[in-house]
C-alpha cells in the first residue's frame, strides 16, 4: 500500500467531536451503575446527568477516536486535519482549542443551534480497562455538508470512525468522504471501533468494507464479531480478503497485519505499568498512518503503531503526553 505523495496532509479524520471526562474506578462501581465493562454505550441526556454526578473527581480532555488518532499523527510529525461537529458552547471551545494546539487542524464551523457538544464519561478500572458512556449531542448530527471536499482530496489518507455511524446524517457523511477520496485516487480508511457497534452495523460494514474501503483497523473483538466466530485467525483471514490491508490489535498479544494472502505478526511496545487502556487502539493506527505517510514497509508501520499505543497505556487519556516523535 502507497500514499499519494506531495500532497498537503497525511491523513484527515472525520468522527465524532466529543470531551472526554476519565475517573479511575472501582469494579464494583460499574456494578452499581449497571455499566457495561469494556464497551462504548451511548446514554441520553438524562443518564448522562445521572452517571456524570456519582462518578468520583476526574479529567476532562478533548477525545474521540478519529480526533484522538489525529492527533497521535501530528505528535510523530505528520500533516492532520479533522472533521467533526461541535456547539458554540465551553465544551466546544475545549474541543476546539484542545484540538488546534496539538497541531490538528480543525476548522469545521461551530454549530450555532442544536444539542451541546458531545461528552464520554470514561470509567477506569484498575486493570486499566475503560468503559465508555457517551452522549453524542450534536456531534452525530455531522452531515455531507459538513464534509470539505477539497479537505478530503488534500489529504493522503481519509480515516473514518465507526463510532460515527449510529445516526442517519452521520453515516451519509461518512459515504460522502469516503467517495471524495476513492473518486481523488486517495487511501479509505475504516476503523471499527467497538464490537458493540460492529454487532448493530454488521450487514452494512461488510458491504461497505467490501465495496469502499482499502485500510481497515480493528482489535480482536471487532474482527471476531464482524465474522461472528470466536476464531481470530479465521476472522483474520476473511477481512483480508474484503481489503487491501487490516491492521489487527491484539492487547498484550501485539498486533496482526494482513494483506494480500500474507500475514505480519507484530509485537507489542512494553510499558512499564498499564495506567488507562483508553485509545490505545486510536495510537496504534496513528502510527501505522504515520509509517505509511513516510513510505515505511508495513511490518514498520505495525511496530509505529505499537509505540504509539505503548505511550498512551502508560498514562490517563487517550491522547499522547509526550511528543511520539521523539520515541521513534
Amino acid at each position: 500500500m502507497r500514499v499519494k505523495p506531495d500532497l498537503p496532509l497525511d491523513a484527515v479524520g472525520v468522527g465524532n467531536a466529543i470531551v472526554d471526562v476519565i475517573a479511575n474506578v472501582p469494579d464494583d462501581f460499574l456494578v452499581e451503575q449497571g455499566v457495561v465493562k469494556g464497551a462504548m454505550t451511548l446514554i441520553d441526556t438524562e443518564r448522562a446527568t445521572s452517571l456524570y454526578a456519582a462518578m468520583p473527581p476526574g479529567i476532562e480532555v478533548s477525545g474521540g477516536s478519529a480526533a484522538n488518532t489525529m492527533a497521535g499523527v501530528a505528535s510523530l510529525g505528520g500533516r492532520a486535519s479533522y472533521i467533526g461537529k461541535v456547539r458554540d458552547d465551553q465544551l466546544g471551545d475545549v474541543f476546539r482549542h484542545d484540538t488546534q494546539v496539538g497541531g490538528v487542524a480543525f476548522d469545521v464551523p461551530a454549530a450555532t443551534t442544536g444539542a451541546p457538544t458531545a461528552r464520554s464519561l470514561i470509567q477506569v478500572t484498575p486493570d486499566g480497562e475503560r468503559s465508555m458512556n457517551t452522549f453524542l449531542g450534536i456531534s452525530a448530527h455531522l452531515s455531507p455538508s459538513d464534509v470539505d471536499d477539497a479537505l478530503v482530496e488534500s489529504a493522503a489518507i481519509t480515516y473514518c470512525e465507526g463510532y460515527l455511524w449510529d445516526r442517519p446524517e452521520a453515516k451519509d457523511a461518512i459515504r460522502h468522504a469516503m467517495n471524495v477520496a476513492a473518486d481523488a485516487g486517495r487511501i479509505v480508511s475504516l476503523t471499527l471501533s467497538d464490537s458493540f457497534c460492529v454487532d448493530r452495523h454488521r450487514d452494512e460494514w461488510l458491504d461497505l468494507i467490501a465495496d469502499r474501503v482499502d485500510l481497515v483497523f480493528a482489535n480482536e473483538a471487532e474482527v471476531c464479531s464482524m465474522f461472528e466466530t470466536d476464531d481470530f485467525d479465521s476472522a483474520a483471514v476473511q477481512i483480508a480478503e474484503l481489503v487491501e490491508v487490516a491492521a489487527l490489535t491484539r492487547s498484550a498479544n501485539g498486533s496482526v497485519v494482513m494483506f494480500g494472502g500474507d500475514r505480519i505478526d507484530i509485537g507489542v511496545t512494553p510499558a512499564d505499568h498499564v495506567v488507562d487502556a483508553t485509545g490505545a487502539g486510536d495510537q496504534y493506527a496513528a502510527g501505522f498512518m504515520y509509517g505509511l505517510s513516510i513510505g515505511a514497509d508495513l511490518m514498520r508501520c505495525g511496530e509505529l503503531g505499537s509505540i504509539a499505543a505503548g505511550e498512551v497505556i502508560s498514562h490517563i487519556g487517550a491522547r499522547p503526553r509526550v511528543e511520539l516523535a521523539t520515541l521513534i
